[in-house]
């Protein structure tokens, strides 16, 4: 169980490759970091509230409940917070991802937003557009069904599916099960589609190179300021769904002003997956956020070009 938010079912997390016939792999048996409630004991045995049999004189001995405390040394019961050793345990995964993809050159990019954000449709059009080029694989992460992997699959780009269960969001030891089952050529490109949810995905660092984060223009302009830990957390905020502006009230300069009141250093683009409008500033960016930068910008130009 996630104790930051209350989610989870580790046990049930399913990675699979999605072959023919669908194939499921790494099933680990997940630790789960649930306390056992300590309970009130007496120091000399017997549960605080008990019973004590006496004799009235009568002849009959009569039991009586003594709700009265004793004040000789009880141990209450303790919450001990988990959230902290948790996050501190996925960081250190996550830190280990990050070493393992650098030193093969892979470039992961964690791609987070509520559900019906786009996600899915962006990644379909990246990598009918440049998925050979970035030689890309993508991770993709849901609580149930392998509908947005098959999408994937279906432009003929590896995929390895992760379905979390009651979990609202993949962490490091999820992606690391991932890599294993994907197992990325060197100097290629990993998208990670994370579970739709705008709140704890951005607490959960995976080992990633950026963070990025897809917002609907259905979705309202309020976003920032609602779910400002995913804002925080975003390289780069992308506003999709740009030819429906005409139809529903978002004021993308408003957002953009609340997005950078609290994340001043995060990137920026507007764009429609679905037209193609805007595609190229998503393309020139995945293209300028590596060392391999410049060779990469030159081929997503001349891919770009008429």
């Amino acid at each position: 169980m996630c104790t930051t938010c209350g989610c989870g079912d580790e046990a049930n997390t399913r990675v699979s490759a999605l072959q023919e016939p669908a194939v499921s792999l790494l099933q680990e048996p997940a630790v789960s970091l649930l306390q056992e409630p300590v309970a009130s004991v007496h120091p000399h045995g017997h549960p605080h509230d008990h019973e004590h049999a006496h004799d009235h004189g009568d002849g009959h001995a009569h039991n009586h409940a003594h709700p009265h405390s004793h004040d000789h040394g009880h141990h209450h019961p303790e919450t001990i917070p988990l959230e902290q050793n948790l996050l501190a345990k996925n960081d250190l995964l996550a830190a280990r991802n990050r070493g393992w993809l650098e030193g093969r050159g892979i470039r992961a990019f964690n791609v987070m937003s509520s559900p019906g954000a786009g996600k899915t449709t962006l990644l379909v059009r990246t990598l009918t557009d440049l998925g050979d080029r970035l030689q890309a694989g993508v991770i993709e992460g849901d609580q149930e069904t392998s509908l947005d992997a098959d999408r994937i699959r279906a432009v003929g780009r590896p995929v390895i599916q992760i379905n979390t269960g009651a979990g609202c969001h993949l962490d490091a030891d999820m992606l690391r099960r991932g890599l294993d089952a994907l197992d990325p050529e060197t100097g290629s490109t990993v998208f990670i589609e994370n579970v739709g949810n705008l709140v704890c995905p951005a607490l959960f660092d995976l080992g990633e190179e950026a963070k990025v984060v897809i917002v609907s223009v259905t979705e309202g302009d309020d976003k920032p300021h609602k779910y400002p830990h995913m804002f925080m957390a975003a390289d780069l905020v992308i506003v999709n769904k740009s030819d429906l502006l005409p139809y529903v009230d978002f004021d993308v300069d408003g957002f953009r002003r609340r997005t950078r009141q609290i994340n001043p250093r995060t990137e920026f683009l507007v764009l429609s997956a679905t037209t193609g409008d805007g595609l190229a500033g998503w393309y020139d960016w995945l293209g300028g956020t590596s060392s391999r930068s410049s060779t990469l910008t030159e081929s997503l130009t001349d891919t770009l070009s008429p």
